[in-house]
């Protein structure tokens, strides 16, 4: 297996390094998201049999400024690429997120639920995973959710942060998700195209998230229970935390066709949180 991966420097491209070093990993000086052509003329260059995108605009708030560029990046790019697997009949798998929902209501959500953003950065993801899909090749679009690890700008290391200073903070309780450790996302990306790649891998979009479903107010918990920081929190609402771009308030995900196409489960977030943190001390 020859895998070429869009990304270097994101959560999930670095744990892709840690467990596929063989692979060529393609970061912003070697192929810029912005210019759609770039890359997809990378993947004829580099003749792979299988692209994974772990590359995208994930500034969520900015996005509602810079919505042209992250549809650029987020949607257009990903389409070329898979117009260009498709056309040297080779699988592309696409990581995208709970975003492209609009979060109402308490049930998890299926891959087949109808799509509704509430704003520029789940559109532009919206729009990828529909060029995806038109490009007509072998393709998996990995819908995940409230990524973590022990590398760049995430949820643990911003709680963490703060803790070195507070002994007391307010966390948004009413959006519920699931945590995902990037490590369990780039695994699940490997054993996916080592499965297309063998053709017992069927096309279709699939959703990936840790388990159990937790509010941010209560992930937090548990970040310092397990860290043993003696912070106090204090559930609020999402009208007290008002932010630039609407986040949904309903993330769960239904995993279960994951499991039957690719015998994937959903992962403990717990263990994978005891793992960062076990990570981190490492790297202090």
């Amino acid at each position: 297996m020859t895998l070429l991966v869009f990304g270097k420097t994101g959560q999930v491209a670095q744990e892709l390094q840690r467990l596929a070093p063989e692979a060529c990993f393609l970061g912003r000086a070697e192929a810029d998201l912005s210019d759609p052509a770039a890359c997809a003329a990378a993947i004829g260059l580099h003749d792979p049999t299988a692209v994974i995108n772990a590359a995208a605009y994930t500034a969520v708030d900015r996005a509602e400024q810079e919505e042209a560029l992250a549809t650029t990046i987020n949607g257009a790019a990903p389409g070329a690429m898979a117009r260009a697997c498709a056309a040297q009949d080779i699988p592309f798998l696409h990581v995208s997120t709970d975003y492209v929902f609009d979060g109402q209501g308490s049930a998890p959500w299926k891959p087949g639920d109808p799509t509704g953003p509430l704003g520029a950065y789940g559109r532009s993801k919206l729009s990828g995973e529909q060029a995806v899909i038109a490009a007509g090749g072998a393709h998996a679009i990995l819908r995940t959710s409230w990524v973590v690890s022990a590398h760049g700008s995430n949820f643990v290391k911003t709680m963490l942060r703060l803790s070195e200073t507070r002994d007391a903070l307010t966390v948004v309780a009413d959006q519920v998700g699931g945590p995902t450790p990037a490590a369990a996302i780039a695994d699940a990306l490997l054993r996916m195209a080592a499965q297309m790649i063998s053709g017992d891998g069927p096309s279709g979009v699939y959703h990936f998230s840790g388990a159990p479903d937790v509010s941010w107010a209560d992930f937090a918990r548990e970040i310092f229970a397990q860290a043993g920081r003696d912070v106090a929190v204090t559930d609020i609402p999402t009208s007290a935390y008002p932010t630039p771009a609407t986040r949904p308030p309903n993330s769960r995900m239904d995993c279960d066709d994951l499991l039957r196409d690719y015998g994937i489960a959903r992962p403990d977030w717990r263990v994978g949180l005891t793992e960062i943190l076990t990570e981190l001390d490492q790297l202090a």
